[in-house]
């Protein structure tokens, strides 16, 4: 059986290297695509030890030539691409207080214009194989956080283009989706955290309005929906925007949750 191949951008860290490690455990091909060199590398290393097929292609997303070439890469080497997970970008809190018109578009291509880059140059190899798409979008599409109006907008255009995409591709059977997260435990996230007063007073009170459990969301578990969405398990679902999220986006965050298990509010 010829195993299917998998591009993850982002893929050396966070939720990226989760979804990267529990595609390699179902039997696929993983490629990992990164700006970061070692720990791409590293990921990589690991992962071949233990059997997996997995490669890297390092390039910085936001300039669609590299977009291409790690494309053209995964064909001449496997020949075939059955999906896509667009996830690479950060929260850089370019907002509108503090920030700048050059900023905001800077922000934007780093955070939107390579999901684009990524399925146009894929969309041949996808259309053969009639693979998915899959892109990692973020709360703040939905809530707004404040003073992050460039990273805010990104994510909003990545949930548009995924209903827009599941629209135009429909016809060669292609699916398009969106994950949803809300607060996830990445290396990112905890830059973000220490860089207030007492961090973990404020990681306590986030945790506090996760309705489910009161804790964060565990990259794993955004990881298990993508491989769900990628899978023959799935192949009635596109054009959908799926909240992994403990429940903080729809459900009353005044909700306590209690040891034993039961809700009260």
């Amino acid at each position: 059986m010829v195993s299917k191949v998998f591009i993850v951008t982002g893929g050396a860290r966070g939720i990226g290297e989760a979804i990267i490690r529990a595609l390699c455990r179902e039997g696929a091909i993983a490629i990992v695509a990164d700006k970061e060199v070692e720990k791409s590398w590293d990921l990589v290393q690991e992962l071949r030890d233990e059997g997996s097929e997995i490669d890297a292609v390092i390039g910085e997303l936001a300039e669609a030539e590299n977009c291409r070439k790690i494309v053209a890469f995964t064909l001449n080497k496997y020949g075939r691409i059955d999906g896509l997970v667009n996830n690479a970008g950060r929260n850089d809190q370019i907002g509108l207080e503090h920030g700048s018109p050059d900023e905001f578009m800077n922000s934007i291509r780093s955070n939107l214009l390579h999901y684009y880059s990524m399925a146009y140059f894929a969309l041949d190899a996808l259309k053969k194989s009639e693979g998915n798409i899959v892109n990692i979008s973020s709360k703040t599409a939905i809530t707004g956080q404040g003073n992050t109006s460039a990273y805010a907008a990104g994510k909003g255009g990545q949930l548009a283009l995924t209903r827009e995409w599941a629209v135009e591709l429909s016809k060669y059977g292609i699916r398009v989706n969106a994950i949803v997260p809300a607060e996830v435990m990445t290396p990112l996230y905890r830059e973000w955290i220490g860089t207030f007063e007492r961090p973990e007073e404020k990681l306590q009170h986030i945790n506090e309005k996760i309705p489910l459990g009161n804790r964060m969301t565990k990259a794993e578990e955004i990881a298990h929906m993508a491989i769900f969405l990628l899978s023959n398990k799935s192949t009635h679902i596109t054009g959908q925007h799926i909240f992994v999220d403990g429940g903080y986006v729809h459900l009353d965050r005044a909700m306590n949750v209690l040891s034993n298990g039961k809700v009260k509010t």
